[in-house]
């Protein structure tokens, strides 16, 4: 889930211990919020500044109709902190191995870069939480 710091952050989650994950106004990126499960983990990316992912959270409610529109074609989850990311992971590193052999080479973050939220494979969680020096929490 990528998220803009300066409008919302990681620290900002953690300080709210849980937050509605509003504001999505793609169909594609809604359908993917809309097939998590309560308990699926989510990395958070910073986007825009800083432009990488910081952190680990867990869905803890699934979708619902988003509280800031009376628009009933959009939803929201909730999401809560799991942990911080030790090390987090650039977009440099993860543009480094895209396109190449290895789980990131198709990663839909790249490939779909301007969706807010996209599913990652198990392969590709893996990898990134490799290369943030973060065991499965």
């Amino acid at each position: 889930m990528k998220t803009e710091p300066d409008a919302f952050s990681w620290q900002d989650l953690v300080a709210r211990q849980r937050a509605c994950w509003d504001g999505v106004r793609n169909y594609a990126a809604r359908n993917h919020m809309r097939a998590m499960k309560l308990g699926d983990r989510v990395l958070i990316y910073h986007s825009n500044v800083g432009k990488q992912a910081v952190g680990i959270a867990e869905v803890v409610a699934e979708h619902y109709q988003d509280p800031t529109t009376d628009d009933l074609r959009w939803s929201v989850v909730d999401v809560a902190p799991v942990a911080a990311l030790h090390t987090p992971v650039t977009l440099e590193q993860i543009k480094a191995e895209y396109g190449r052999p290895g789980p990131l080479a198709e990663i839909r973050m790249l490939k779909e870069n301007r969706l807010s939220v996209v599913p990652l494979t198990e392969a590709e969680w893996q990898r990134l939480l490799q290369l943030a020096q973060t065991d499965e929490p």
